[in-house]
């Protein structure tokens, strides 16, 4: 049995996939925001939004489409280019981050492990400043992420020299088969067994 015969096959869905997912799904909504913020230049959209609160004037979709109304009319035009920029940066990391990960590269889990790691000190101070159940939850999730990110870089780093090596003693302790000439055999030689010089 070979060595390849010998290991266990690769699950097709596994844990860093589901990284993979995660990390597209913060991708399609960096898209989607950043299309809701062209949108909002439109003003006639901006019209109807205003007019579709009015008509709620309870409930929670009345507060969160008025505090966004309210927090995107008091950005300046720099501060909308910067974020435009800022959304386009993150989702193209993201995406490399995701698509390294669902094919399995050894630098998609390099890259996405000093990533995510820089960025939970800036998610830890935004959610001590301004608590909430959803940065609670990226925070925890991303920490995941990173544990096991290191722990599965570190597991595979230790397990290549070893696999090499048995490889390399399994090669070399390979017996080679030793062919029997035709004249041994012709002469009344058993096949296997070496034939002695006569005495001189």
């Amino acid at each position: 049995m070979t060595a390849d015969e010998g290991q266990a096959p690769a699950p097709r869905f596994g844990m860093l996939r589901t990284i993979a997912l995660y990390k597209l799904a913060k991708v399609l909504l960096l898209l989607l925001a950043a299309y809701f913020e062209l949108r909002l230049h439109d003003r006639s959209l901006s019209a109807k939004l205003v007019t579709w609160v009015d008509a709620r004037p309870s409930g929670l979709e009345h507060a969160v489409v008025t505090q966004v109304l309210q927090w995107f009319s008091g950005l300046s035009e720099s501060k909308i280019h910067a974020l435009r920029f800022v959304t386009f940066t993150y989702a193209a990391v993201f995406a490399v981050e995701g698509v390294g990960l669902w094919m399995q590269k050894r630098w998609a889990e390099w890259l996405t492990t000093i990533i995510t790691a820089s960025l939970i000190p800036l998610e830890v101070w935004e959610l001590a400043h301004r608590p909430n159940f959803g940065k609670a939850a990226v925070v925890i999730a991303n920490t995941a992420i990173v544990v096991y990110l290191v722990w599965h870089v570190m597991a595979k780093g230790r397990r290549s020299p070893g696999e090499r090596g048995s490889g390399s003693r399994a090669a070399a302790g390979t017996p080679r088969a030793e062919c029997v000439p035709d004249a041994q055999a012709g002469a009344g030689v058993a096949p296997g067994r070496r034939t002695e010089n006569p005495p001189r």
